[in-house]
């Protein structure tokens, strides 16, 4: 695997999410290593359609978030990102008050791409299963 970016941690995330979309959404990252991006989100009435049950929106926010503090960590010095395509899977249902856990892993980080896999818990149970291309800039 390159070189990572040690500085990219939970601890810069609670500094840079307040006021991101991601931080509007109350996504945490729990931990980041080279290897795997951790977090939670917390369900609330921010997260829910009007049938209240997580819309597909938020599902997404949150797995995107997780894979993007991955691929930063793996950016080169002064280099971008952008999303450029990504599938989600919803297998349950989340409510208010569930708490939802995230598990991103690297299928590929090349010179031009990266490759994240998330699976999103609510307790035990695979409740989404994300996979996104970011294209480095």
């Amino acid at each position: 695997m390159p070189e990572t970016n040690e500085a990219i941690t939970p601890e810069l995330s609670t500094q840079v999410l307040p006021g991101s979309f991601p931080g509007d959404l109350g996504i945490e990252l729990t931990e980041i290593t080279d290897e795997h991006v951790r977090g939670r989100m917390l369900v609330d009435r921010r997260h829910l359609h009007p049938m209240g049950y997580v819309h597909g929106g938020a599902w997404v926010a949150f797995a995107d978030t997780v894979a993007a503090w991955g691929t930063m960590r793996h950016l080169p010095d002064g280099r971008g990102f952008t999303t450029v395509e990504l599938k989600t899977n919803v297998l349950t249902s989340a409510r208010n008050g569930d708490e939802l856990t995230a598990v991103g892993v690297p299928l590929h980080i090349g010179s031009r791409t990266h490759v994240w896999q998330v699976q999103v818990h609510r307790g035990e149970r695979l409740a989404a299963h994300f996979v996104c291309t970011q294209i480095v800039l």
